[in-house]
């Protein structure tokens, strides 16, 4: 069998006088605390504290960054179990055995990365999977799983997370977070975030039932629009009451355009009876991306916007399997126009912080580096998604920084459902962190103890100044 490497200098400069800068920055960071300001881990995991059921609940059916490199590989999400829950053990190990008998198929993928460091490291696995060790991989990771040391609750103390953001429906009565606040085994911080988009789009299918929902659980009419807003600021505050420090916005675009208030409540009227059209519903949602702006300055939940993924790109997987199955596509975006109204209004608010995230590399130098180097409430999401890969994390770093600046960036994202992956991720961010620092000592453009700074600024400071924690 071939041997599994985790090497203690992956991802650190070739050059050996600057890994060796690199090696001392990352020593600095490497045990610190996890930040994690925004992420998908169901928080009832924790709340419940269940053993997880097998190998592959617990590394493919709830991790998309898998489930679609498999299934362009021809893998089956049937195969996988994809949105189905535990499977039954029989399943359960034909999926595990598909996931190794494909594993040439992750090769010079972040998930490759930080599959490695997962099976090393969580579970001290020492064989490359493959075909003929799938069986073998399955009983030695669930023989863990099965013990108190490998529980959520334990496994959240192992990796060290100090603040775990969740994303939730605005609706959500967030009883499991007030749970998780008041048990006193839970040390880490653990925050709910608002998530409005469902309700912001009127063409959605069910949107009148979810706003009415919206309604009901705010104790307000909105049978107008007027109410409908006072809805959501009521649901903003008693996110805040819990907890909460961001709302997440996450549409087609970018654009924030406003309405006059005559033909927000008409648009608001007709989508109540069913009688929208496509191109009123986004106008729609363009005038409420101001409002959220509005209401961020009004009671200081950050503002994430990460637009610009066309949803559920294949019609036949959406309609069997839902959202978050791996065919959600990056388009083109554009930011610079696009939040100018929002900009023009509250760019300057002292109380909003806007982070800007995007999937289309080529506006990181070009658009956000520019607005967040001039405005004081714009902040810079560092890569995520399609771009939280060494390659693209680098390419950020060597232009944004040069634009911005490092005090404009938000600390690492994590972004993830997949609960073992968040020390891996955020481990490849120091790494990676580490390393361009090293260059720039290394070119002399700063000096080691500025270095030594400004990572530490990254791993600690930064994302709670950015997310107000």
């Amino acid at each position: 069998m071939a041997s599994l490497t985790v090497h203690p200098d992956r991802l650190l400069p070739a050059e050996p006088a600057v890994r060796d800068i690199a090696r001392r920055l990352y020593a600095a960071v490497r045990d610190l605390p996890i930040v994690s300001p925004h992420g998908h881990v169901d928080p009832a995991i924790l709340l419940e504290d269940a053993p997880f059921a097998d190998p592959t609940s617990l590394f493919i059916q709830p991790d998309h960054y898998v489930t679609r490199l498999l299934h362009a590989g021809g893998v089956g999400l049937d195969q996988l179990g994809v949105k189905e829950g535990p499977l039954p053990e029989e399943r359960a190990r034909a999926a595990w055995r598909l996931l190794c008998r494909n594993w040439a198929l992750l090769r010079g993928t972040p998930v490759r990365y930080w599959f490695d460091s997962e099976l090393a490291e969580i579970f001290g696995v020492r064989e490359r999977p493959s075909a003929d060790n799938a069986d073998a991989l399955y009983d030695q990771i669930a023989e863990q799983l099965a013990g108190p040391d490998h529980r959520p609750r334990a496994l959240l103390r192992r990796f060290n997370i100090d603040v775990l953001a969740t994303t939730d429906d605005p609706a959500d009565d967030l009883e499991a977070h007030a749970r998780l606040r008041d048990d006193p085994d839970i040390t880490t911080r653990i925050t709910p975030t608002f998530r409005p988009d469902r309700y912001l789009e009127p063409a959605r299918t069910g949107w009148a039932d979810g706003v009415k929902r919206l309604g009901e659980v705010a104790d307000v009419d909105v049978g107008n629009y007027a109410g409908y807003v006072v809805a959501l600021e009521q649901r903003r505050r008693f996110f805040v009451e819990q907890g909460a420090v961001s709302a997440d916005h996450g549409h087609a675009d970018a654009v924030a355009a406003p309405l006059e208030r005559a033909e927000a409540e008409r648009i608001y009227r007709e989508s109540l009876a069913g009688q929208v059209s496509e191109g009123e519903a986004t106008a729609f949602r363009r005038h409420m991306i101001l409002e959220m702006a509005r209401m961020s300055c009004d009671d200081g939940l950050v503002m994430t916007v990460h637009p610009g993924v066309r949803r559920n790109h294949h019609p036949d997987t959406f309609a069997r399997y839902g959202p978050d199955t791996g065919h959600d596509i990056p388009i083109a975006t554009e930011y610079t126009d696009a939040l100018r109204p929002l900009l023009d209004r509250y760019g300057t608010h002292p109380n909003l912080h806007l982070v800007l995230f995007t999937v289309d590399p080529d506006v990181f130098a070009r658009e956000i580096a520019p607005l967040a180097g001039f405005y004081p409430s714009v902040y810079i999401g560092v890569p995520w998604w399609f771009l939280d890969s060494p390659a693209m994390i680098r390419r950020f770093q060597e232009s944004v920084t040069e634009i911005a600046g490092f005090s404009r960036l938000s600390g690492f994202i994590d972004d993830t459902r997949a609960f073992c992956s968040i020390p891996a991720r955020h481990d490849m961010s120091r790494r990676l962190d580490a390393g361009f620092l090293a260059s720039l000592v290394a070119e002399h453009r700063l000096d080691e103890d500025e270095a030594l700074d400004t990572i530490t600024t990254l791993v600690t400071d930064q994302p709670r100044k950015v997310f107000k924690l």
